[in-house]
């Protein structure tokens, strides 16, 4: 992806120098977490890249969509997010905390990346209250009431209740 390469040559020459860089690019190119994605919607990214003694540090937002199912009920569910991106770029950078500053250009790729499949949730669900659906008939218990209702336990446990255990 070399639509989130910007060159820093301009800010590596002067000391504390400073440019707001605004990007989009395609999300569904991330991949996915789980069952959540990225939709088709472009991945907006405004940041301020900002020349350190260290390198060059980035900060700013990473806007998209993600879609996923509600892992209760099986809903579909669309969602708008906003994360903060604060990372550092190094000549020598550090495994797992800092990012290569290659010559006089920077890879945001890498980043954005951790960024966004970091901040996808593994179970999504559509509302925190969700019911889900009914172990024993299948019914959607945000929208029906079903005669299982009135049995909250699962049948499947049932046997566990014959259980005992000598002290």
């Amino acid at each position: 992806m070399t639509a989130l390469r910007c060159n820093v040559a301009d800010l590596l020459h002067h000391q504390a120098a400073r440019r707001p860089v605004h990007l989009e690019t395609d999300g569904t190119d991330f991949g996915a977490v789980g069952g959540t994605r990225l939709d088709a919607d472009p991945l907006v990214i405004d940041v301020v890249i900002e020349r350190v003694p260290d390198g060059v540090v980035v900060r700013g937002t990473v806007q998209g969509v993600m879609t996923a199912d509600c892992s209760r009920c099986l809903r579909p569910i669309t969602r708008s997010f906003t994360w903060n991106v604060n990372e550092l770029f190094e000549s020598h950078p550090l495994e797992g905390q800092t990012y290569q500053l290659e010559g006089e250009e920077i890879d945001l790729e890498l980043p954005i990346r951790d960024t966004v499949l970091l901040g996808l949730p593994l179970m999504p669900l559509c509302t925190t209250d969700c019911a889900g659906v009914c172990p024993q008939c299948g019914i959607d218990r945000n929208e029906t009431t079903c005669s299982c209702n009135n049995n909250p336990t699962d049948a499947r446990w049932d046997a566990l209740s014959a259980l005992t255990f000598d002290d």
